[in-house]
């Protein structure tokens, strides 16, 4: 089974785990009502998801 010979640097172990921060999920305007909501989701204000209602809101 292969070891590691020598011990890795501190350095080395962090620009290794450089990219694995979280990004934020970037809000898209609803082509409906124009409110934020999440891509390929149903927007929580109207209702619609692809120019068709899908789910049944109040207002």
């Amino acid at each position: 089974m292969a070891v590691p010979k020598k011990r890795k640097s501190k350095a080395k172990r962090n620009s290794r785990r450089a990219h694995w921060k979280l990004v934020a999920p970037t809000p898209i305007d609803c082509p409906q009502c124009t409110e934020p909501m999440m891509p390929h989701r149903v927007c929580p204000k109207c209702g619609y998801y692809k120019g068709r209602e899908v789910v049944e809101t109040s207002s």
